[in-house]
């Protein structure tokens, strides 16, 4: 059979007391657990931890496997006769496993003496809890409430978790910032033993835009330009969040060109704003007509302009 090294499933030493056993599972099970974690394989790493933990937790069972000696996890080796019949937790991981220890192992962060019966009736604050939820930029730049979903974890009548949707009202600052927390105080896990609750964080993340990208304050627009616009000059529309305003295009504007419009990007809690910096992009017709056509060709006959000639100078 491959040999398991229980130690290393619950990451303590051999040395281990009963009670670093105890409090490593507790502080896996509920990392692990499937019906909480988000973390891949979750199921099969917390099925691991208890098949450890049903043997380590037991004196007899402890030493018996002690007496294996020490190999590389997933090593084959040759074990007594009626090992696995007496002691291999693969075949009845869970049989051996107090149910009150998983169950106090997601209660309270897993605070209490482990048995489930006794405990101290001292108050237990609720754990608090930080989501991350996506912010439309258009509510960021004009702030006020907002509806927001989010899954937080429960326990059923049975005491299992679980985790379950809930919708919270909350104002959002006016200029808020990427990664800003908001609390909501007593939203957060349930207190025990008249304990008070903890509280919920919202951190605020700015939804991509399909127009602007952020850059703290900043707001960057990509603005297409046709070939003559860039060239002659032309007076365009563009977009902000405050609404559209007309742009001065100055001849002789390059692709790659930041034209900067003063206080038009995300504004700031203590007044102020960022700018918006519209970025010309020049763009080609994909087909021309024929009188087009014609007119490029006496454009490119009479012009002597070269974009390549740095080329040339280089070559020098």
């Amino acid at each position: 059979m491959k040999y398991k090294d229980y130690y290393q499933a619950l990451g303590v030493d051999r040395t281990a007391s009963e009670d670093d056993i105890k409090k490593a599972y507790r502080k896996l099970a509920h990392r692990y657990h499937p019906d909480v974690s988000k973390e891949p394989k979750a199921e099969e790493k917390f099925k691991e931890i208890a098949e450890a933990y049903a043997t380590l937790k037991d004196p007899e069972k402890r030493k018996e496997y002690d007496n294996l000696g020490r190999h590389p996890a997933g090593e084959e080796f040759n074990v007594p006769p009626d090992w696995q019949q007496r002691y291999d937790g693969s075949s009845s991981a869970f049989d051996d496993v107090d149910l009150a220890d998983i169950l106090n192992a997601f209660r309270a962060g897993g605070r209490g003496d482990g048995s489930g019966r006794g405990r101290a009736s001292f108050p237990i604050p609720g754990e608090n809890y930080e989501v991350t939820v996506a912010v439309p930029l258009e509510k960021i730049y004009s702030g006020g409430e907002t509806d927001v979903t989010v899954e937080l974890p429960e326990y059923d009548e049975h005491g299992l978790p679980h985790r379950a949707p809930h919708t919270f009202r909350v104002t959002i600052p006016k200029g808020a910032t990427e990664g800003q927390r908001l609390r909501l105080a007593g939203k957060g896990g349930p207190g025990r033993n008249g304990g008070k609750p903890g509280d919920l964080y919202i951190v605020l993340h700015i939804a991509p835009h399909p127009l602007y990208r952020v850059s703290g304050r900043d707001l960057y627009l990509d603005l297409p330009l046709a070939p003559w616009e860039a060239v002659l000059g032309a007076a365009v529309e563009i977009p902000t969040p405050a609404g559209s305003v007309e742009l001065s295009i100055k001849p002789g504007t390059s692709s790659g060109q930041r034209l900067r419009l003063a206080r038009r990007g995300l504004p700031s809690p203590g007044g102020g704003a960022g700018d918006l910096y519209a970025v010309a992009r020049i763009e080609v017709p994909k087909k021309v007509g024929k009188r087009e056509q014609e007119l490029y060709e006496q454009l490119a006959a009479a012009s002597d302009f070269n974009p390549r000639q740095h080329f040339k100078e280089a070559a020098k």
